[in-house]
């Protein structure tokens, strides 16, 4: 007979990006009674992270734990971007159960498939939480058929097909048994027993040999790596010495110098742990997701971890533009090396290859995984210089491949036309098309990944920023022959060095879009704007005025010049060609050639067309 753990739950939370999983775990969070009452308690507590509060994501998965009813539950909150999709099928790993949280909306979307069918592969006992009941528009027995409809495509067991449904507001910290929003009960008691009631509990085996299996790592300063995972089996005590086997079936013997166990926002030190608890390992040099640590005289491994592999890959440099080491603190490459080497510790999907002496491969999940390192860098004080996104190309069975997503659009009736064609110049290849009867229409498509590179800007415009759009990894597939994607227009590139004028700028405007203010200081070789036609044209944006003695007969009319285009990290990487950089420094983005003189450029460009020929 299998004893279980009567007093402990493991639960992950899963969802499509902004679907509500983070705001859910605070309410779960503030209602388990944890805190003092007057404990300062921010929103979103669990997004710890600048720029994950900032762009209201979750970047990295975390663990809390919460008691109700004298039973310890330990919540794991998973990213919703596909760009973490690594992230949630490790953690996966760690539970017994999942709540999938789906917006009364929207409904089923392109992640709520990708990590439904991660936990249902890993035969885990699912809760639906239909949230933001309260939402204008709110269709919640509709959403509950799409995602019946989801669990039987995705070849769901009758067990799991069994799920209790939830109706709730993770904003009001309400739920209830009814779609009626009417009938919200005022906390989330109904969730908390659905937690008991239908999540398995682990099943205690603690007198068995230890089997703990790392999921997550951590790094501190301190301690170095710290592994966080589950034990599976046994007990897990500080100061023994046990045996780690890593992902090649290696050995090594340590000692476990600290533990922590998890409780509301806080580690906790703790002197042992037992099967079916979540803890946090610290003394063991170099341990990484996927090892296996057990006692010295009984090794044995369990089932290795799968780990994604990086779809996407940049150069990253040494800045050498005119304006290099000017704003940032940290600009050497053995500066650039290190924190590249350190997220490694951390970041299980990166890679990272010396490709010369100041550059380096870095090879991710996405734009997203990629932009959020350079972004965390230049906030730390780093200046570098990075190429234009690439997608990895893979050998399968003899031919070349390249990676394939799947993507869901919702867009006004209206733009449908122009979105399909737009995504049918850039292969993309159509699946699905339902219209909703709301005025919108949700399309599905198969595109190769390089097709979607700098594809959002132009989504954006062409619904006017209505539309809605979702991508994530679906599979590799033949390479698309031809043109995929890429940028329509050439940019306004700076002959000069000094500062933009107002008559400089006012010049060039019927040329194209200016990317600068006046009074910004601009180098020879640097893009300052996009030309309205396709072919590159270098402007003098540091023009003045010439003074003289004649009187002008518009003299006292106001001139204006249009604001200009500044665009974002993300945006401007989207927006590079091969032949161009991207500078990053803690107070600028600029956007440069990878050779700064025109002549020097005239003269490369005549000898590529040459070889063509």
């Amino acid at each position: 007979m299998t004893i279980e753990r009567a007093n402990l739950r493991n639960i992950a939370i899963i969802a499509h990006v902004d679907h509500g999983k983070t705001t859910l775990v605070d309410q779960l969070l503030k209602q388990s009674g944890i805190f003092r009452s007057n404990e300062q308690v921010d929103d979103r507590a669990m997004d710890s992270d600048d720029i994950e509060r900032e762009r209201g994501i979750t970047i990295l998965a975390k663990n809390t734990a919460i008691e109700y009813k004298d039973t310890k539950i330990n919540i794991l909150d998973t990213p919703g971007h596909a760009d973490f999709g690594g992230e949630v099928e490790r953690i996966l790993k760690m539970v017994d159960g999942v709540i999938l949280v789906v917006d009364s909306y929207e409904g089923c979307m392109p992640q709520t498939r990708f990590v439904l069918k991660k936990a249902l592969e890993q035969n885990l006992k699912p809760i639906v939480v239909v949230n933001k009941i309260d939402r204008e528009f709110a269709r919640p027995e509709e959403v509950v058929d799409e995602v019946l409809e989801l669990f039987i495509e995705l070849d769901a067991n009758d067990e799991q097909l069994e799920f209790p449904v939830i109706y709730a507001s993770g904003f009001n910290g309400t739920a209830s048994l009814s779609p009626n929003p009417a009938d919200q009960e005022e906390t989330l008691e109904v969730l908390y027993d659905a937690i008991l009631d239908h999540i398995p509990a682990p099943v205690n085996n603690r007198e068995e040999p230890l089997q703990f299996q790392v999921s997550l790592l951590d790094y501190n300063d301190y301690v170095g790596r710290i592994g966080i995972g589950r034990v599976f089996r046994g007990t897990i005590k500080v100061g023994q010495q046990v045996s780690v086997i890593k992902q090649d079936g290696t050995t090594k013997n340590f000692r476990i110098t600290k533990l922590s166990g998890f409780l509301g926002l806080k580690r906790v030190d703790i002197e042992e742990a037992y099967a079916g608890d979540l803890v946090a390992v610290s003394g063991i040099e170099g341990i990484d997701v996927g090892d296996t640590i057990c006692p010295i005289e009984h090794p044995e491994a369990l089932p290795a971890l799968h780990i994604d592999e990086p779809t996407l890959q940049m150069t990253f440099l040494v800045n050498n533009s005119p304006f290099a080491g000017r704003e940032g603190k940290w600009v050497t490459a053995r500066k650039i090396e290190e924190r590249l080497h350190q997220q490694l510790q951390t970041d299980v999907s990166l890679r990272v290859e010396q490709s010369g002496a100041d550059s380096w491969i870095v090879s991710g999940r996405g734009e997203l995984h990629l932009s959020i390192l350079i972004e965390n860098m230049r906030r730390e004080g780093f200046e570098l210089q990075v190429s234009k996104p690439e997608v990895i190309v893979r050998e399968i069975d003899g031919q070349k491949c390249e990676p394939v997503e799947r993507v869901q659009v919702e867009v006004p009736d209206e733009h449908t036309g122009a979105v399909i064609e737009s995504l049918g110049q850039r292969k993309g290849e159509m699946l699905d098309m339902v219209n909703n009867g709301t005025g919108t229409v949700r399309l599905v498509f198969h595109v190769p990944a390089r097709g979607l590179i700098g594809y959002s800007t132009e989504f954006l415009t062409l619904t006017r920023g209505y539309g809605i759009l979702n991508h994530t990894f679906d599979t590799y597939q033949p390479i698309a022959t031809g043109n995929v994607g890429g940028r329509k227009h050439g940019v306004l590139i700076s002959m000069e060095n000094g500062k933009a004028t107002p008559y400089g700028i006012l010049h060039v405007e019927e040329r194209g879009t200016v990317f600068v203010e006046p009074g910004t200081e601009v180098y020879e070789g640097m893009i300052v704007g996009e030309n309205s036609r396709d072919n590159d044209l270098t402007v003098n944006l540091t023009k003045a005025k010439q003074m003289t003695n004649i009187r002008s007969a518009t003299k006292d009319q106001t001139v204006t010049i249009k604001k200009p285009k500044i665009m974002t990290l993300e945006e401007s990487l989207e927006y590079l060609n091969d032949d161009e950089y991207c500078e990053v420094t803690p107070e600028s983005i600029r956007l440069r050639k990878k050779i700064l003189g025109k002549s020097e450029r005239d003269r490369v460009t005549k000898r590529a067309k040459k070889n063509e020929q």
